[in-house]
């Protein structure tokens, strides 16, 4: 399905429409699988720093005694099994006051993969772009950060983008032109974490895959999901407010921001929001509020933590780092799989305060420096 909410224009002309191969080879046919392009060095990524030692080498393990670092890899991992991330994968073209326009890969699902897979853990990508020009970046993107694309992840018409126009504090407001009609996975596995949010799980008819591939993966995986609303594209708040909490309802672990709260139920106060939600089903509920921090709830009760305090960029990912972050924690805890759904329902207020705190930090990296751009795992571990 395309969901244009206006023209976007970019700096050399409009995406390319069409099946023009990619730079690494043809579209993989039903039933083939994904070939990897070569890696190409780091500074090839247009979105990563070029010659960066510390993403170069790639994620390492922890070694803060607070995830319980050893030499056997990182805490979670002894169960198998990794995440399946489901989402749009799309080009961030962010304007900038008084500077060019320049492009990033983003997509929040998207940035979620990446903010795991930089913290070191083992992710998939179920998405959908194009093979042209846009799609080889996102493609080269992923892949150079070991996120693994699912099977028929590039068969889209034309890569999906999204327009951040940045204030001069840094906020952005979107403008998208979509594409979202992804293929449901072939071979699910068997991950013990399956999330989604934003665009994807509300956007038809992608939303329908989305909801088919959680669904099957429910016996297996915790569930999560960001809600990361866009009014220009949900439609009337009341409405999206009937999917919305239809998808809250059938998730273990909830992040919500307060601004989509103040979009999605203006008449409720954002904690009595969150607190009904955990009737529905999840066994927590994270509600962030920018530069104030974050406030949780779980049946164990109700968390504060505050933001760390630091010299802001921009905001470009800084929802979905702090999703990365809060998983990422409940992953080292031992909180995540099927298997751990009673557990997780039972989990305290001091580890969701740790969790919290990591995600925090986390954060405050990513809106420290330009784009969607989270820590890797090293960076957490030397500060």
């Amino acid at each position: 399905m395309t969901t244009p909410t206006g023209s976007t224009p970019t700096p050399d002309g409009p995406a390319p429409v069409g099946p023009t191969p990619p730079p690494d080879g043809p579209v993989p046919g039903p039933g083939e699988p994904v070939q990897r392009s070569p890696r190409a060095p780091a500074e090839h990524d247009p979105f990563r720093p070029a010659h960066d030692p510390e993403l170069d080498a790639g994620p390492k393990a922890p070694t803060t005694e607070a995830y319980g670092a050893g030499q056997h890899g990182l805490p979670g991992d002894h169960d198998g099994g990794g995440a399946l991330v489901i989402g749009e994968a799309l080009v961030d073209i962010v304007e900038r006051p008084g500077e060019e326009p320049v492009e990033h890969p983003g997509g929040s699902p998207a940035n979620v993969a990446v903010g795991l897979a930089r913290l070191g853990r083992d992710v998939e990508l179920v998405t959908w772009f194009a093979p042209d020009d846009r799609g080889a970046t996102l493609r080269s993107h992923l892949e150079l950060e070991n996120v693994r694309l699912s099977a028929g992840s590039s068969r889209a018409a034309r890569t999906s983008t999204a327009r951040a126009r940045l204030d001069e504090s840094g906020s952005a407001t979107y403008e998208f032109d979509l594409d979202w009609s992804p293929e449901a996975p072939a071979e699910l596995g068997r991950p013990v974490l399956a999330h989604t949010g934003s665009i994807a799980a509300v956007i038809e008819p992608g939303a329908r895959t989305v909801a088919a591939t959680l669904d099957a993966l429910r016996g297996t995986a915790t569930i999560s999901y960001d809600p990361n609303a866009r009014p220009d594209l949900m439609g009337d708040a009341a409405t999206a407010r009937q999917t919305v909490e239809r998808l809250v309802a059938g998730a273990d672990v909830v992040k919500v921001s307060d601004e989509d709260l103040a979009w999605l139920a203006p008449d409720e106060a954002p904690e009595d929001v969150a607190r009904r939600w955990l009737t529905t089903g999840p066994a927590l509920v994270v509600v962030t509020r920018g530069g104030e921090g974050a406030w949780a709830v779980a049946a164990s009760g109700e968390v504060t933590v505050p933001a760390e305090r630091v010299d802001v960029v921009d905001t470009v990912g800084a929802g979905d780092s702090y999703m990365a972050g809060i998983l990422d924690g409940l992953w080292g805890a031992g909180l995540l799989g099927a298997h751990r759904r009673e557990a997780l329902r039972a989990i305290d207020p001091d580890t969701v305060t740790r969790v919290l705190r990591e995600a925090a930090t986390i954060a405050a990296i990513t809106v420290s420096r330009a784009g969607a751009n989270p820590p890797t795992r090293a960076e957490l571990t030397a500060r």
